[in-house]
This record gives C-alpha cells, sequence and structure tokens, in this order.
C-alpha cells in the first residue's frame, strides 16, 4: 500500500496545479476518480487515464481577495475559490485537520448541493484517504481544495416552509425514496432548481416526513441504508439522467465516509443533510417509470474487482466513481444488485 499511497500523493499535487472547475461549470473529477482507481488496485493506469483527462482542465484561477471574519458573504461566490484554497490551505497548515473540518463542515453542510454535490464527493474522498492511509502534505492540501470548492460554490437546497424539522415523521426509508415526487419537465440544471423545491407539489411532505433516527449510530446505519436503496434505485431508475443520478449515490456515501472523522454531535445533521440532497436529485432527475429491459433481471455472476475492472476500462470519470460507491455498498451489504448497478451505469453513459 505504500507504493499506491506515495502515488496518491503525486496524483494530488498534479492536479492541484488545475482548477476545480472547467468549462465554466464541469467539476474537476480527477483527484476523486484518481484515488478511487488506486484505492481498487488500478494504480498503474492512473497516469495514463491523467494524461487524457487534465487536456480538458483549466489552470488554477487567480486569488481575488483574502476571506476574512466575514467568510459568510463568500459562500457561494465562485469567483472566490481561489481565496477559499488559500483560505483553507492555510487553516490547515496552523490546525489539525480534524480540528478544521470540524469547524467548518457544520458551516458547509446547509449547502450541500454546492457543485451539483460535488463539494461534499470531494471531500469525502479526501477525508477516506486521510482516515486510511495517514496524513501527508498533498492529503491534507486535497482536503483543502475539497473544502474549498465546496464553500464557493455553496448551496442550499430549500427548506420545508416549516424549518428543518426532518426526520422526525414515521414513514420508512424505501416508502419516502418511492414517493419522492418528480418535478414535471424540468429546465435548466441543479442550480436552477434546488432553491425552490418548495414549488413542487408534495416536497415537503416526502421530504420532511420521513423517520430518520435521533441516535447518532442509528442514524448512521439509516444512511447507509439510504445509500444501498439509491444504488439499487439508480439500477432501475438510471436512465432518467444518467450522470447526474449518479451524485445520488456517491454524495451520501461521501457523508458516510466523513462521519468516523466527524463529531458525532453532527452525525444525524449530516444524514438528514445526505437525505434531502438525494431527494433533490431524485426529484429534478429521475424519470417516471423503472426501465423496462430484459437485463434488469439477469443476475449479476462477476465479482467486485470485475465490475470495476468494467469501470476502468469504460474511462468515464462519473462510472468510475459510481463504481467505487456501489462495490463499498456490496462490501457492506453483500447486495449483487450494486454490482449490476456498475454495468448499468456503463452502459447508460458514455465512454
Amino acid at each position: 500500500m505504500d507504493s499506491d499511497a506515495s502515488l496518491i500523493d503525486e496524483v494530488y499535487q498534479r492536479l492541484h496545479r488545475t482548477g476545480p472547475e472547467f468549462q465554466g461549470y464541469l467539476s474537476n473529477h480527477g483527484p476523486m476518480a484518481a484515488e478511487a482507481m488506486v484505492r481498487h488496485g488500478h494504480g498503474d493506469q492512473v497516469q495514463h487515464w491523467l494524461d487524457d483527462y487534465v487536456r480538458r482542465l483549466e489552470p488554477f484561477p487567480r486569488p481575488v481577495s483574502p476571506i476574512g471574519a466575514d467568510w459568510q458573504h463568500a459562500l457561494g461566490d465562485v469567483r472566490r475559490v481561489a481565496d477559499w484554497t488559500v483560505q483553507f490551505t492555510t487553516d490547515l497548515q496552523e490546525r489539525t485537520w480534524r480540528v478544521v473540518l470540524n469547524e467548518w463542515w457544520p458551516r458547509l453542510l446547509p449547502g450541500i448541493a454546492a457543485g451539483a454535490t460535488h463539494g461534499v464527493i470531494r471531500v469525502g474522498h479526501a477525508v477516506r484517504t486521510l482516515l486510511v492511509d495517514g496524513e501527508t502534505p498533498a492529503r491534507i492540501e486535497e482536503l483543502g481544495h475539497g473544502l474549498a470548492y465546496w464553500a464557493a460554490r455553496w448551496l442550499p437546497v430549500s427548506a420545508p416552509s416549516r424549518g428543518w424539522d426532518i426526520g422526525a415523521g414515521s414513514r420508512a426509508l424505501g416508502e419516502a425514496l418511492t414517493d419522492i415526487p418528480l418535478v414535471a419537465s424540468p429546465t435548466g440544471g441543479i442550480r436552477e432548481w434546488v432553491g425552490r423545491m418548495n414549488a413542487v407539489p408534495g416536497w415537503e411532505a416526502a421530504v420532511a416526513t420521513v423517520h430518520i433516527p435521533q441516535g447518532p449510530d442509528a442514524a448512521r446505519d439509516w444512511l447507509a441504508d439510504l445509500v444501498q436503496g439509491s444504488v439499487a434505485r439508480y439500477l432501475t431508475h438510471g436512465h432518467g439522467e444518467p450522470i447526474m443520478l449518479v451524485h445520488s449515490v456517491t454524495a451520501p456515501n461521501a457523508v458516510w465516509r466523513t462521519l468516523p472523522a466527524l463529531d458525532r454531535r453532527w452525525w444525524r445533521e449530516s444524514v438528514v443533510a445526505a437525505w434531502v440532497a438525494v431527494a433533490a436529485l431524485t426529484a429534478i432527475y429521475a424519470p417516471p417509470m423503472p426501465a423496462e429491459d430484459s437485463l434488469l433481471g439477469t443476475p449479476w455472476v462477476a465479482g467486485a474487482d470485475t465490475a470495476f475492472a468494467r469501470a476502468v476500462e469504460h474511462g468515464d470519470e462519473h462510472v468510475i466513481k459510481f463504481a467505487d460507491t456501489a462495490i463499498e455498498v456490496f462490501g457492506r451489504t453483500g447486495d449483487v444488485r450494486a454490482l449490476a448497478a456498475v454495468d448499468r451505469a456503463a452502459r447508460l453513459i458514455s465512454p
């Protein structure tokens, strides 16, 4: 693992010279996809994959002005992403990464839709590396880049009109997932929709009346079930918007990965935010009917290694990240639908 961990550092150092977005709004998936490839034993293919991917990226932007005590006013201002990166890089040099993460996580959590949830996803990958492989300057710097992107694209999902008292109801997770109301003929992207979800009939009831356990351990287990349910739902509903619905899987799993590094008092709040993000992505992008595809009933006979190799061969960064999460779900649950969903994503998303 030492050589793989060293490779992760090389990848981060290479990608930190590039911006967090390109073409005006597309997120830089390089750090996340490359980390997943190394994690699943495909480190020998990472640099070749990056050689192709970095051609699409743009140089890291120039700072505008320092983030000051009025940092709230800089939230959601993508023009300040370099300023946020300087802020977090400096902070992480002066304090431990866990202290910084626990200070900023609850501040950023309400804006979980940032960058179509790529802010929290990038943070989740960085935290996994720090927890599994240990601390190095490059890995701590990657956490700073992830937090900075989240802050610069900070984007809340509209709360039910009665406030954020979510999860105190009685509806089971499976019922709540199935009954999420869908946006009729949505136009525009997630940034145009998440701030006005209250206008969607049935949204408040679907989101607010689900039952999320109060205790941190039980809430964590509920989140694991949410990730598993979202992976299974992608198998049948991913055709609605194959790329965007990947994030209904990877975003809650990023939160699940981060929980061990957080103070337990933030666990349930984090689970609630993950649920709201999944519900919003489902409402905006899910199709009204499941796919009628004979392949969906075919049992998956290959193993997890074969599933991830399929994703790497495909090459798309979304498929690679989806496979990373789906294989984690399979490892936790043995649910073969998770592996079948990897093949589904590879079929739905263009290589």
